[in-house]
């Protein structure tokens, strides 16, 4: 199940503006995570399912090996564009044994966490495949059971309209996806990358990888 999207940009307030510009909706600021370099704001996309502007943490100067590939890229980005997704398996302790049983390499389960503006925290877990193919499949994320997913009060009036990993060879991506119950749409393309469309009051956007 698709959790959230993630929009990268290389300032949290040029990507709030890209969004808000073509539909009408100004994401939330949702909070600073820490020890990975980045913050964030939110928009719903409808029930369970969210847009995440991810941007650098100008107060955070060290960030642990694992998250400075991320920080990276994000510095280096001259427009927003995607840079990853999440989806929700359920159990992530489960997950992990049914990849450690299969053979696919992964890390984590990592505890995450982040202060909302409000004071109140919000905690998960995530897991991150070992080979995410460029960023175009997903890393797995389970919400604490106190945490309230943002998808339900963070900014509603955009919907997700489409969104589809685009590869050049669709067939062996089907299979990957299908051993990690993935249920995601495939469309063939020149090259791999993500494609998301959302629709606000205003208009659409259409968004690339």
């Amino acid at each position: 199940m698709l959790d959230h999207i993630l929009l990268g940009s290389n300032d949290l307030n040029a990507g709030i503006t890209f969004i808000e510009e073509p539909t009408g909706v100004r994401a939330a600021i949702g909070g600073v995570h820490p020890g990975r370099g980045t913050r964030n704001a939110l928009l719903s996309l409808g029930e369970r399912r969210y847009l995440e502007i991810i941007a650098p943490d100008p107060a955070q100067d060290k960030v642990p090996d694992f998250a400075a590939p991320l920080l990276q890229k994000l510095k280096s980005l001259s427009t927003p564009r995607l840079v990853g997704w999440a989806d929700h398996p359920g159990n992530i302790e489960a997950l992990a044994s049914r990849l450690k049983a299969a053979g696919i390499a992964f890390e984590g389960p990592r505890d995450g966490s982040r202060a909302r503006p409000d004071g109140r925290m919000l905690k998960w877990k995530t897991l991150n495949l070992a080979d995410d193919h460029n960023g175009i499949l997903p890393f797995f994320i389970e919400w604490d059971a106190t945490s309230t997913h943002p998808s339900a009060d963070s900014p509603a009036g955009c919907r997700l309209e489409n969104f589809a990993i685009v590869h050049p060879d669709p067939a062996a991506l089907k299979k990957i996806c299908e051993q990690l119950r993935l249920d995601v749409s495939i469309e063939i393309g020149k090259k791999a990358e993500l494609h998301a469309r959302i629709a606000g009051p205003k208009g659409e956007l259409e968004m690339t990888s």
